[in-house]
């Protein structure tokens, strides 16, 4: 999962990250389907719980071959766990990474479907 850079006279241009089917399954952990993110979704966002530690080109070059889709941007939240307790014991939920991805004009992605 690494990121190469070729130089081409004296810039530096990012390829795309190397990724195998299984570290894209990795990285993509699920959909978010709340109320917000069906509401984004008409504007061309789509939600996804990722690994947390995930990079945004990881996130794009993930969802990109494994949808068939174009990506615009990716936009990453880091939400911390709570602290609750669990039947008068202390515990604690642990840290999500949510990733928000904005597609290109007239695309999206259904997730009521599975992958193939």
């Amino acid at each position: 999962m690494s990121e190469t850079v070729a130089r081409n006279a004296g810039t530096k241009k990012k390829v795309a990250p190397v990724l195998s089917r299984e570290a894209m399954y990795t990285i993509i952990r699920s959909p978010v389907i709340t109320e917000k993110t069906t509401l984004l979704a008409e504007f061309g966002q789509t939600t996804f719980r990722v690994a947390i530690d995930a990079t945004k080109p990881q996130i794009k070059a993930a969802v990109e071959t494994l949808f068939g889709v174009k990506v615009l941007a990716v936009n990453t939240v880091l939400t911390k766990g709570k602290t609750k307790r669990f039947k008068g014991r202390p515990g604690r939920r642990s840290d999500v990474k949510k990733a928000y991805v904005r597609l290109a004009e007239g695309q999206s992605i259904d997730l009521t479907t599975g992958l193939s």
